[in-house]
């Protein structure tokens, strides 16, 4: 079971939703890529609200992620893409259904 998890909530500049939204639909192949990464979902709130969910096996693939290729990404282009710095949470998952 994957007990740990992250919750990235991303605010959009004014103009930059269709930017946003394209950097976390490209940015699968880097969560499929990560082998500590067990679940990735990019998610679209509202017109200029993002998130991303994932989940890991244990700490040291949250860590992973967090250091890896997708965050350097967002946090290099936070400042032109974003309105305010990315909310990341760490959360821990009381239970969960995966398929198969």
């Amino acid at each position: 079971m994957s007990n740990y998890a992250l919750f990235v909530r991303l605010e959009a500049k004014p103009g930059q939703e269709t930017a946003v939204a394209n950097f976390l639909a490209g940015a699968l192949p880097l969560a499929n890529a990560e082998l500590g990464t067990v679940a990735w979902f990019a998610l679209r709130f509202g017109p200029s609200t993002f998130g991303v969910f994932d989940t890991f096996a244990d700490e040291q693939g949250r860590q992973a992620h967090l250091n890896g290729p997708i965050a350097a990404a967002l946090m290099a282009n936070a400042a032109a893409l974003l309105s305010s710095p990315p909310t990341i949470e760490k959360v821990d998952l009381l239970a969960v259904k995966m398929p198969g």
